[in-house]
């Protein structure tokens, strides 16, 4: 796998999980005695990641302290951890839009979730034409939205207000070009609304399957569950 640089959601307001953590911005939701967000990092680190840019905006600055002090850890040594930090709310499409014009980027990057914990997929990702987008298939697509795959390319993209039933869905995780966000005008947009729907109708959306854990703790029911695992030392399946 190419090492890509790895941009990071982490900027929304997690109101569906504020019922379990209320005072905390998501990825630093307490799990087994550490942020939520230090797992994924020391995750995408053992998979090859070498540069990772958080992309903030809620509670950003309780963020930006955690990630001084990861960067001190002995796993990440070899590690790059920066931060951008959004003025107004961007969506995910401008978040990335911005970060695009902000660190001229110009070769294909890898984009990730904040909240969502996916096991072996950085490596196959890595390795896909961009725009490609990580898929699972899961047993109700209702709360994500679904995914639908005509051999190597999503043929169509469903948000979630439409879907139901056992289906693929979006991962959370992505490789996609800068050039697709070369044109940005500055306003916020959803990359799930505007983008990948027009890039599927074209045929240039390539889908890579996972078959591997996937949870996204953006409700306090999917949070639990990944606090249990990590609490069994991953002991069976998410």
């Amino acid at each position: 796998m190419k090492p890509d640089h790895l941009l990071v959601l982490a900027g929304g307001f997690g109101t569906r999980l504020r019922a379990a953590v209320p005072e905390l911005p998501k990825p630093l939701a307490p799990v087994a005695g550490q942020p939520y967000l230090a797992y994924l990092i020391d995750h995408w680190a053992a998979q090859g990641i070498v540069r990772m840019t958080f992309l903030l905006h809620h509670q950003a600055p309780l963020i930006e302290q955690f990630l001084m002090e990861k960067r001190t850890s002995d796993s990440l040594r070899h590690c790059e951890l920066d931060t951008l930090t959004e003025a107004v709310p961007l969506g995910t499409g401008g978040a990335i839009a911005y970060a695009v014009r902000e660190l001229g980027l110009e070769e294909a990057f890898l984009v990730a979730n904040a909240d969502t914990w996916l096991g072996e997929s950085l490596n196959r990702l890595g390795d896909a034409q961009a725009p490609a987008m990580s898929v699972v298939h899961v047993d109700n697509t209702e709360r994500y939205g679904r995914v639908e795959i005509a051999g190597h390319k999503i043929s169509t993209f469903t948000e979630k207000k439409n879907s139901v039933g056992p289906g693929w869905i979006n991962a959370g995780m992505y490789r996609l070009d800068a050039n697709l966000f070369r044109d940005w005008d500055g306003r916020p947009f959803s990359i799930e609304d505007e983008v990948f729907p027009s890039l599927a109708s074209t045929g240039e959306l390539t889908a890579v399957p996972l078959h591997t854990e996937f949870v996204d703790i953006g409700i306090p029911a999917d949070y639990f569950r990944f606090c249990r695992w990590i609490e069994s030392q991953k002991a069976g399946t998410l």
